[in-house]
């Protein structure tokens, strides 16, 4: 009786899982069951969807004078509803990441966040009110969250190790472009007869775009990793239950049939009992430092981009007088670069991946080989070269294409740094890649959000100049995290106990 309602218990469990994640369909191996123009498909879909909070949030940049007067506002009340989007963007991908790996689902967060999105940018289009306005931002922050972790899970749901950097370079592609070209839209837009409504009007046409083709080209791509993996890990104890079998040479077929049996129970128990349901355990994953350092590093880049085009409109403005247009139009700069740096990050990443793994007696491949050695000139000479150019060209009263040319620089860099970086965290974590993703993604957004609140002020205490300094230097401290990382990351894992990782890529 006992046995029996354990039965239906997991019956219960597993139809509602099934249900969601639509696993009737996914008896194939997905890495196996699309073609590769599919999963290019696939990518650049996801791509753009995980450009949402880029877009949204840079977007109506041009647009925040106009808001400011016509809404009565403070300068203080769209600071915040800018920094309140930007927090909101990091904090609920860890509970997107929680239910994608919980529930093993990919798809239906898509279409429920991108829902959201699309019903908020419709409120913020026609609101009357600042502090409604910042309400809403919130909730748009919420629902074009979920791009960058559920896209990060699906390329590990998609592709191997050895080629998911390429992925990765396409993936970050969008992913960038998005809120670099975004102003310059808002730009255009807002010397329209609707002015700054209409960039919201544009986000809303925009989620309707991206919810038709996340229907149309986006399947369900959760891959089970210890079913379809040629070596997956059981435990010791199931292990040695087979091996107790093993009495003569005619007790072979025993074995076999023991051990086959023993795998399945270990695959059922470890779907039937895990855990409940935790919204917050990505944040779990940062007290591992294979997880803290690398997110930590990224986050510093990924965060200094984003000071720079906070700042750029005003010193365009103050600077060389530019109008809403001219100053959507110097962040192309920025966009070429991102997108150079894409095609040179999908080719460059997986080569370099290969080539350390050959040099290996054993053709042995470590996860820490992903941080190839294209990247560290990207921390070390790049960024700063762009950020210094940027600061110090427009402090001296120089043309402006020597900021917009910095600017691209720095973006050119920024895209293969974190290319690498993602890859890294999704070989390292597997079983857990949307988790992975949100834990990273809170600590970029919590830093960009400081950065862009305090960015501000010291521009107006001690210039551009030496804000790029600043930059800079925070810039050679996170190669010294990763660098860590590099080095000490494989004792790190190991001494953690998450060095089986690499067999189930």
């Amino acid at each position: 009786m006992a046995e029996q309602a354990t039965t239906q218990h997991i019956f219960n469990v597993n139809s509602f899982k099934s249900w969601l994640s639509l696993r009737s369909k996914l008896n194939e191996d997905p890495r196996k069951r699309f073609s590769s123009c599919i999963k290019t498909l696939i990518i650049i879909t996801m791509s753009f969807s995980a450009s949402m909070a880029g877009f949204a949030g840079t977007i109506y940049y041009p647009s925040i004078p106009e808001i400011e007067i016509e809404l009565n506002a403070t300068s203080l009340a769209t600071a915040l509803a800018a920094s309140l989007f930007v927090l909101f963007a990091g904090i609920f991908p860890i509970l997107w990441g929680s239910i994608s790996d919980f529930y093993h689902i990919r798809r239906l967060i898509m279409i429920i966040s991108i829902a959201i999105f699309i019903l908020s940018s419709l409120g913020i289009a026609v609101v009357s009110n600042i502090w409604v306005l910042v309400i809403l931002r919130c909730c748009q922050a919420i629902g074009a969250s979920p791009g960058q972790v559920i896209g990060s899970a699906i390329i590990t749901d998609l592709y191997p190790v050895e080629t998911r950097g390429r992925a990765y370079g396409k993936f970050f592609l969008g992913m960038f472009i998005g809120p670099i070209i975004a102003p310059t839209i808002g730009g255009f837009l807002a010397a329209s007869d609707m002015k700054w409504r209409a960039t919201f009007l544009f986000c809303l046409a925009f989620g309707g775009v991206l919810l038709i083709l996340v229907i149309l080209c986006v399947p369900e791509t959760y891959r089970d990793h210890q079913r379809f993996d040629d070596s997956p890990s059981l435990p010791t104890t199931a292990v040695e239950s087979s091996t107790q079998e093993i009495t003569s040479d005619t007790n072979i077929a025993r074995w076999t049939t023991v051990s086959t049996i023993s795998k399945e129970q270990v695959y059922n128990n470890q779907l039937n009992n895990k855990k409940k349901f935790n919204p917050v355990r990505p944040f779990g994953l940062l007290r591992f430092p294979h997880i803290l350092l690398p997110s930590l590093a990224t986050a510093i880049i990924f965060g200094s981009m984003f000071s720079i085009e906070t700042v750029l409109p005003n010193l365009f403005y103050q600077e060389y007088g530019f109008n809403s247009l001219q100053i959507g139009l110097a962040y192309l700069g920025g966009g070429i670069g991102h997108i150079f740096g894409a095609i040179f990050s999908g080719y460059a990443s997986d080569k370099l991946l290969l080539r350390n793994r050959s040099k290996r007696a054993n053709g042995q491949h470590m996860i820490e080989d992903r941080i190839t050695i294209n990247i560290w000139p990207c921390f070390l000479i790049l960024v700063p070269l762009g950020l210094l150019l940027f600061g110090w060209s427009i402090t001296n009263g120089m043309s402006y294409w020597y900021g917009i040319v910095g600017f691209g620089i720095q973006c050119f860099a920024t895209n293969q740094i974190m290319a690498a970086v993602g890859a890294y965290l999704s070989d390292a974590n597997p079983e857990q890649p949307a988790s992975a993703a949100a834990a990273k993604m809170c600590i970029y957004m919590t830093i960009c959000c400081i950065l862009s609140l305090t960015s501000l002020p010291i521009l107006q205490n001690i210039g551009a100049g030496y804000l790029t300094v600043v930059l800079a230097v925070l810039s050679w401290c996170s190669a010294a995290l990763l660098l860590i990382i590099k080095i000490y990351g494989h004792q790190l894992r190991r001494h953690f106990g998450l060095e089986q990782n690499e067999e189930r890529m």
